[in-house]
């Protein structure tokens, strides 16, 4: 029978669990995008789940979402990457690092930039910025060269991540940033040959996964999709067409994973997905947010989504409060409480300073 606990085969890898670690923005990098030693501390600590993705990471300058988000397009940012890959290595652990482009979600007081996105539609929210909220811009209508040259800076943040220790690399395609905005009709308004019918508007992020695999490798590359997921202003209203059509075309390239955001095991889209993928399939599931968050952290719903076909599962606040989540859920101990305060920027404090449990006596 097969359990969180039960390694698994990832790529090249071999895990020694299911139990995934999320990639979650910590906001604790340096203004300049290069990680710092606590964060080498902090991915350290969670190096006993089965894989680490680390948190969204810029794979150039205009991509830049909020203040203090990592980047790897220059060698500082690599360098600094290198010592929290060797932190978690040394600690035993594994891990992958997420390529997030904004797009839309992004403002000139963060980056220096106008955002790009596919069409000039505005968030409809504010930007945090370290002058405070601001409203977001309307983002720049990205021409065909933006896009070359959007697609060729995933790639060589790619090759930086694998200099930098990483496994592998996570297109995120997912959650309202830029790879989400061209598959969505509402953000996505073009009429050229990234626009309009289904086949043209998965074409972009289709383009990046291939720029990525012949970068680095399929077996290095995992994609994470969020089918229907309304955060950061996203609309979605042809779900049912676009993300097969997308993971037929994805599962054609063989890369070692598919990652599904807030994953329903009761969904046909989800029972369709698993059909459809060759490799590994990582789900997500779909908690409460912010509160209640359920006092198992997530290993219920883990479960159930193991048992509808799920090969691993990742946990997001389960293990920014917990370091030792998976020997927590080994043992059925109890868990820490999150403390939301302190999730986005800020020091140690709600960051590396949660109790592990006591040694269990030899």
């Amino acid at each position: 029978m097969t359990t969180l606990f039960t390694p698994a085969r990832l790529g090249s890898l071999t895990l020694p669990n299911r139990l995934v670690m999320a990639p979650m923005t910590r906001n604790r990098a340096t203004a300049d995008g290069v990680p710092t030693p606590l964060m080498a501390e902090y991915y350290a600590q969670r190096a006993t789940a089965g894989l680490i993705i680390a948190e969204a990471t810029t794979p150039d300058r205009v991509g830049q979402t909020y203040p203090d988000i990592p980047a790897i397009f220059n060698a500082a940012q690599t360098e600094g990457w290198r010592r929290v890959t060797g932190a978690v290595s040394a600690a035993g652990g594994r891990a992958f690092l997420q390529l997030q482009h904004g797009g839309r979600i992004g403002h000139p007081d963060n980056s220096g930039l106008v955002p790009v996105a596919p069409s000039p539609v505005a968030f409809p929210d504010a930007i945090h910025t370290p002058n405070g909220p601001r409203p977001a811009p309307v983002p720049r209508e990205m021409t065909a060269d933006d896009i070359g040259a959007t697609v060729a800076a995933f790639a060589a943040a790619a090759r930086n991540a694998i200099t930098a220790g990483f496994a592998g690399v996570e297109v995120h395609a997912a959650n309202g940033y830029l790879l989400h905005q061209f598959l969505s009709t509402h953000t996505n308004r073009r009429t050229d040959a990234y626009g309009g019918p289904v086949e043209n508007r998965i074409r972009f992020v289709l383009e990046v996964v291939d720029a990525v695999v012949d970068a680095v490798g399929p077996d290095r590359v995992g994609i994470r999709i969020a089918p229907g997921v309304t955060a950061n202003a996203m609309r979605e209203t042809d779900v049912e067409d676009v993300y097969p059509a997308l993971a037929r075309e994805l599962a054609a390239r063989n890369p070692a994973y598919l990652h599904v955001v807030f994953a329903d095991p009761e969904s046909p889209l989800f029972h369709g997905l698993r059909r459809l993928w060759p490799t590994a399939l990582i789900a997500n599931p779909a908690l409460p947010w912010p509160t209640p968050f359920p006092a198992d952290g997530g290993r219920a719903e883990a479960e159930r989504l193991l048992a509808a076909g799920a090969d691993l599962v990742s946990l997001g606040r389960a293990f920014l409060a917990n370091p030792d989540l998976v020997d927590r859920l080994r043992r059925n101990a109890p868990l820490n409480g999150n403390r939301p305060e302190h999730w986005y920027g800020g020091t140690a404090e709600g960051y590396t300073d949660y109790p592990e449990l006591a040694p269990v006596p030899a």
